[in-house]
């Protein structure tokens, strides 16, 4: 059974308010079977935007970059995709050493 993306994103603030990362929703999606982006915001005008892969192969989920640069063409790259999906999730964490813990087991 998979978790809602609602409880998903719920543990991942949890986790990253644990280490001490500052993170919020920018955008709420549908509670149950939304998808998630998440937004690395480096504070030095950079970003990197991430959403969970599904290799077909393996069965297996990890996370991948969608876009990364300047924060700007980050944040139209992401409009972008919620104009394709109403339902989207999107999470910015905030962190200068680029800590966003989407590769710690359990987050994938």
């Amino acid at each position: 059974m998979r978790l809602t993306a609602e409880i998903w994103v719920s543990a991942y603030l949890t986790r990253l308010r644990l280490q001490d990362i500052p993170a919020f929703v920018v955008k709420r999606g549908d509670g149950t079977a939304g998808a998630v982006l998440v937004k690395l915001n480096t504070l030095d005008g950079r970003a990197c935007c991430y959403q969970r892969s599904f290799d077909l192969m393996t069965g297996a989920r990890q996370w991948v970059v969608l876009t990364e640069g300047d924060e700007a063409e980050v944040d139209v790259s992401i409009t972008k995709q919620q104009g394709f999906d109403p339902d989207l999730w999107v999470i910015e964490v905030e962190d200068r050493q680029g800590r966003h813990l989407l590769d710690e087991p359990g987050l994938e």
